[in-house]
């Protein structure tokens, strides 16, 4: 059917009466097969340049002496496989007192970390709450202003924390940024469900464990995978607040080895004989400090667009 005279076609109508789509941006067309082929090419050249060091790494720890002394270093391809290095390192020692004390370090300085973020998020969310723009201006400043290395450490010195597990915590315990997201995610929670809740009687308290939790789960995921992350692979604090090599974590046993090409400290007498490579003990030292990371991100991976740019945006 032919057009009205007079009457302008309507957007998206074909003069024989079929609708037909509007035009669509450049970038929302479907890509054509070179398109898809380029696309294809980037992403595996991305993942071999992630994946090929990692397969570097744990072949190599997982090679016998010889192998390693033939090839003159780093193993491509595995010509014989031994658990011999990853059983000197578990089997007692300084790295394994060392892997201790990371993990307990994670756990205390994670669940500190997380009561306090969520804690000051959700203070700062409420904008009734007192002071709670002049607290939010302070935090802003931090992340511009910083107080130095040397202040920090007389700081922990006179707090008495030198020598002290709680040096490798209460110094970066919380991240403005961290705080930001979460308070974000939190002002993004419907009102409504924070006001029938007041009318039904309950507090703060109440609503943040019964109704802002909950519902934050994604966002609290991630941040705790950060939290957790940071303090996993966290070696300055360990380095200039501890003197004690016993109270050293992972992360500062690694550099040692790898810095100190001799016999590692704290392992048993194959190394010191020569029946076992200090390159093979090496990577498997950076084998178990990288475990838990890769262990853990594809289980919280499916919450980091729904937690991050949820919160961002809606903050």
């Amino acid at each position: 059917m032919s057009a009205v005279v007079g009457r302008p076609v309507p957007e998206g109508v074909r003069e024989r009466g079929r609708w037909a789509a509007p035009p669509r941006p450049v970038w929302e067309e479907e890509p054509a097969k070179a398109g898809l082929a380029a696309k294809a090419l980037v992403l595996g050249i991305a993942c071999f340049a992630v994946l090929f060091p990692l397969w570097i790494v744990i072949v190599t720890s997982l090679s016998p002496k010889k192998v390693i002394d033939d090839t003159g270093g780093l193993v491509v391809v595995p010509k014989g496989i031994t658990f011999v290095a990853y059983q000197e390192l578990l089997g007692g020692g300084q790295v394994q007192r060392a892997a201790l004390v990371s993990i307990g370090v994670t756990l205390v300085g994670t669940l500190f970390s997380m009561t306090v973020s969520v804690l000051c998020a959700y203070g700062l969310s409420r904008r009734d709450s007192l002071g709670h723009r002049w607290i939010l201006m302070t935090l802003l400043a931090t992340m511009f202003f910083g107080a130095g290395l040397i202040p920090t450490y007389l700081l922990v010195q006179a707090l008495g924390l030198t020598d002290t597990y709680l040096a490798l915590i209460l110094p970066s315990a919380v991240s403005v940024f961290n705080i930001l997201v979460l308070r974000g995610f939190f002002m993004g929670i419907s009102p409504e469900l924070v006001d029938s809740a007041r009318i039904d009687g309950a507090g703060d308290w109440r609503i943040l464990w019964r109704i802002v939790l909950p519902l934050s789960r994604a966002v609290l995921a991630v941040i705790t995978l950060f939290y957790a992350v940071g303090y996993w692979s966290a070696w300055f604090n360990a380095s200039i607040y501890l003197t004690d090599q016993k109270m050293m974590p992972l992360q500062n046993v690694m550099i040692q080895l790898v810095q100190k090409q001799e016999r590692p400290v704290g392992l048993s007498a194959q190394i010191n004989t020569g029946q076992l490579s200090p390159l093979a003990v090496q990577m498997a030292v950076m084998v178990l400090a990288l475990l838990p990371v890769a262990v853990l991100s594809p289980f919280v991976q499916k919450h980091f667009r729904k937690g991050m740019l949820t919160g961002a945006v809606k903050g």
